[in-house]
């Protein structure tokens, strides 16, 4: 399990952890596709699934806030990975953990995984509870 960084100003804990089964598939598409990032949307088109990019392909704005930063680093040092949602989806989702996971199925055909068979998914928890799924 990997915690992101704290990113939002005032904040001290994490809002966002990848599963083990999430990070050996980041590898995978890291190692295909070079730097990655997910963006959640929470509009149509699987919006309640986080999308993985490679790394700008998806532009941001100040409608969108940096959640945290998860490094899926191993042998070959530090691969980042930034974790955006849209602002309006925050304002929703604000008091929840965030773990992302896998599972077997296709999700967009935007996101990355999508040829792997396999499609990224929230896990949430409340944030008082903190607790990223394992």
């Amino acid at each position: 399990m990997i915690e992101a960084t704290v990113e939002i100003p005032g904040e001290t804990k994490a809002r966002v952890a990848l599963t083990a089964e999430s990070v050996d598939l980041l590898r995978k598409l890291w190692e295909a596709n070079g730097p990655l990032m997910f963006h959640q949307s929470g509009g149509c088109c699987d919006g309640s699934s986080p999308m993985c990019y490679p790394e700008g392909d998806f532009i941001t704005s100040d409608n969108d806030i940096l959640l945290g930063v998860l490094d899926i680093a191993y042998d070959q040092g530090s691969k980042p990975i930034n974790f955006w949602m849209s602002r309006e989806q925050f304002e929703y989702w604000s008091h929840t953990f965030l773990t992302v996971d896998v599972v077997k199925g296709r999700g967009s055909g935007f996101s990355l995984e999508a040829p792997e068979g396999l499609r990224f998914m929230i896990r949430s928890t409340l944030m008082e509870d903190a607790k990223p799924f394992s």
